[in-house]
């Protein structure tokens, strides 16, 4: 039996293939990069980027001495606060938001970015003895407005 396996075309066609995985792979990678802005003596902040790490992100981390300039400088709102920042593609990122909401954001061009106020217990990053206090993750629009764009119940 005559092994085809390497025949010109279907050669060709395999390095064709192996070139597109090996590009996509590349720019997936690229896409989950982000950058997060924390005070240097937050513990929850640190807690955060293990959970987008454990999730397949690269992150980027700053240390800043001022949040509240630097939450002004990226337009995150003050009724949206939580204790970090984060900015990936262009759209800013507050609070405890879980990984799976950050990687559906991304994929939507109707916001600025999205939030998670105030600093709820269960959240990622504020595990506290299996209590999970109900929180909302909050879209804030091109328009201005905010939106509800996932809720995730407590205990």
């Amino acid at each position: 039996m005559r092994n085809n396996f390497l025949r010109p075309g279907r050669a060709l066609r395999l390095a064709a293939f192996a070139a597109l995985f090996i590009s996509s792979a590349g720019h997936a990678a690229e896409s989950l990069t982000i950058d997060v802005h924390r005070d240097a003596n937050c513990g929850c902040c640190k807690k955060w980027i293990q959970h987008l790490e454990a999730n397949g992100f690269t992150v980027v981390d700053h240390v800043e001495t001022n949040m509240s300039a630097v939450k002004q400088d990226l337009g995150v709102a003050p009724r949206l606060s939580s204790c970090h920042t984060a900015m990936i593609n262009g759209k800013f990122v507050e609070g405890h938001v879980p990984a799976e909401q950050i990687i559906a954001m991304s994929k939507r061009d109707d916001l600025l970015g999205i939030a998670v106020p105030g600093m709820p217990a269960g959240s990622p990053g504020m595990e506290v003895d299996g209590k999970h206090d109900a929180y909302k993750v909050i879209g804030l629009s091109k328009a201005g407005t905010d939106h509800v764009i996932a809720e995730y119940p407590g205990n």
